[in-house]
């Protein structure tokens, strides 16, 4: 392998963030799961289908937002937060390790191949999965470009809808909008907004260079830790809404992400600090993996 080739392709991990690529088809599924429950039959072709559909198109809104930001991405003073997201730890973009327009095609590439295998889904699976992928790279984005100037947060509020419907879209790859889709997304989107202020506290000293107004640079890290705390309050209350409505596996395992998540927020406010948001990362995306097993085995248990 030539020094360039290898180049190129450590950038591209770092641009796809490489190392995480096990969680967004894990996620997808868990809602393919829960509509095979509801609608009777099981596919391993369409698992396969709707893990490929989860995983491209999920990465390709990752590239999106490196390539709306490549800009402000120069910006940056503390490279921790990059280090955890990227696994050999740079944004390829502002290092000039991959080209704005190399970027731009990679994001193509992997959104074209998600919605190609989307429009194979029988009819209105197609419709709904494409809309809610149409749907997610603008709403990406409005919240890149409209955190760099608002008073009040609409570019989070909003911004983190995209997430919150990813698991949605993957139930409806078989099944239809009703109580179930409903129910997980009003469980899942506290949980998007509590671990977007973690993250934001984790990277105040570059949003505060870039000129973003995330949570913290709004509200100040007790607004901050107050946000965290109460989206989990929240996400509390709706997982064991949800967890009673799928059964005692699932529930059983919404309570191991509970006390992750817990753990999260105990850092965060004993620490109130950059450092204790980092600590608290893992701890968070531990409980959406524990989330999204939890889902699955409670389908197929």
């Amino acid at each position: 392998m030539t020094e360039i080739m290898r180049e190129t392709l450590v950038a591209l991990a770092d641009l796809t963030r490489a190392h995480f690529f096990f969680v967004w088809p894990l996620l997808f599924c868990s809602g393919l799961a829960l509509a095979f429950v509801n609608y009777g039959g099981f596919s391993w072709e369409l698992v396969g289908r709707a893990a490929l559909i989860g995983l491209s198109g999920f990465t390709a809104g990752l590239v999106l937002n490196d390539y709306i930001d490549r800009e402000y991405d120069r910006r940056d003073v503390d490279g921790s937060l990059t280090r955890y997201w990227r696994p050999f730890g740079e944004r390829p973009i502002p290092t000039g390790k991959l080209s704005p327009r190399a970027a731009f095609a990679v994001f193509l590439l992997l959104a074209g191949f998600a919605a190609a295998l989307a429009a194979t889904l029988p009819a209105p699976h197609n419709l709904y999965v494409l809309g809610i992928m149409g749907y997610s790279y603008a709403v990406e984005y409005f919240y890149q470009t409209k955190k760099r100037n608002q008073k009040i947060p609409l570019a989070q509020v909003i911004g983190r809808t995209d997430f919150a419907l990813f698991p949605v879209a993957g139930y409806l790859v078989y099944g239809n909008p009703d109580a179930t889709a409903l129910l997980f997304f009003l469980f899942f989107y506290p949980w998007t907004l509590a671990h977007l202020g973690a993250n934001d506290i984790a990277d105040i000293v570059n949003d505060r260079a870039r000129g973003m107004a995330t949570i913290p640079a709004l509200y100040g890290m007790k607004g901050a830790i107050a946000w965290v705390l109460g989206f989990s309050a929240v996400h509390a209350g709706m997982a064991l809404v949800f967890g009673l409505a799928l059964g005692p596996v699932t529930l059983a395992g919404f309570a191991v992400g509970l006390v992750l998540l817990g753990a999260a927020n105990h850092l965060i406010l004993r620490g109130k600090s950059p450092e204790a948001a980092m600590r608290a990362l893992p701890l968070m995306h531990a409980s959406l993996l524990v989330y999204a097993t939890a889902v699955i085995a409670g389908a197929a248990l």
